[in-house]
């Protein structure tokens, strides 16, 4: 039997002893208590030097463009709770947009400076900052309204079959919670621990690079980093974590 034969094997005979999904909890809720603590010490926890570089970034100035903190004065204060809000429909492009995007956003047209591309130091470091102005709080992210086509695409994309493997995103995380796969615990589809510190990654990460590995461990199309479809499904995972604390960086084996 091939290896790819044996995993899709393994994940049908478990799909046919698992229960149905259970309330949906973190992903923290799957650590050992010891990574779990690791996770909640700032000292511990290796996304933190993310953290403090973007603090750093957030106060910078390039030339004469303007800091972030020129417009965002006092971010403890003024930006808490806004990583909790994401993704939502830029309102004047009509688009959907997620903390990275609306960074960027913030970089090109606000600072007139290049982007700083997805996955990139910088980006990930601001991104870590700003979320983590919102650690403990209770994602609220909006799928009425205008936000609601993008939403049906991303719970669409949750539940269809894809790749050689044939698999959706609900049979693993929420068909089988709380199982092993190669070595790890699944979890439910949420995404309340990004960018994530990934042992396996030695780094930060974001939402797309796990949702891409993902992708490739189906066998099915990895879409870019920042596309329709991972930007949609995103939006769907951060509805389904609706009241769910925000726990940004989080940290995974």
């Amino acid at each position: 039997m091939s290896a790819t034969r044996r995993v899709l094997a393994a994940v049908l005979i478990a799909l046919a002893g698992a229960a149905g999904a259970d309330e949906i909890k973190p992903g923290s809720a799957f650590l050992s208590p010891q990574m779990h603590q690791q996770q909640e010490d700032e000292a511990r926890n290796p996304g933190w030097l993310w953290v403090e570089q973007g603090e750093e970034l957030f106060s910078r100035r390039e030339g004469a463009a303007p800091s972030c903190i020129s417009c965002h004065a006092d971010p403890k204060q003024s930006l808490r709770g806004a990583a909790a809000r994401y993704p939502q429909v830029d309102t004047d492009s009509g688009k959907l947009i997620n903390l990275e995007g609306r960074i960027e956003q913030c970089r090109v047209g606000r600072q007139k400076q290049p982007a700083f591309g997805y996955e990139s130091q910088d980006l990930l470091g601001l991104t870590a900052y700003v979320a983590s102005l919102s650690k403990g709080m209770p994602l609220s992210v909006s799928a009425e309204g205008v936000a609601k086509p993008f939403y049906e695409a991303g719970k669409s994309f949750y539940e269809r079959r894809q790749g050689q493997l044939n698999l959706a995103c609900t049979q693993c995380h929420d068909g089988l919670v709380g199982q092993k796969l190669r070595g790890d615990t699944i979890s439910h589809g949420v995404g309340t621990g990004y960018p994530v510190y990934r042992l396996e990654w030695n780094g930060l990460g974001s939402l797309h690079r796990r949702l891409r590995a993902c992708s490739l461990g189906v066998r099915a199309t990895q879409f870019d980093y920042g596309s329709d479809d991972y930007l949609a499904l995103e939006l769907y995972l951060a509805v389904r974590a609706k009241g769910l604390a925000l726990e940004a960086p989080g940290l995974r084996r």
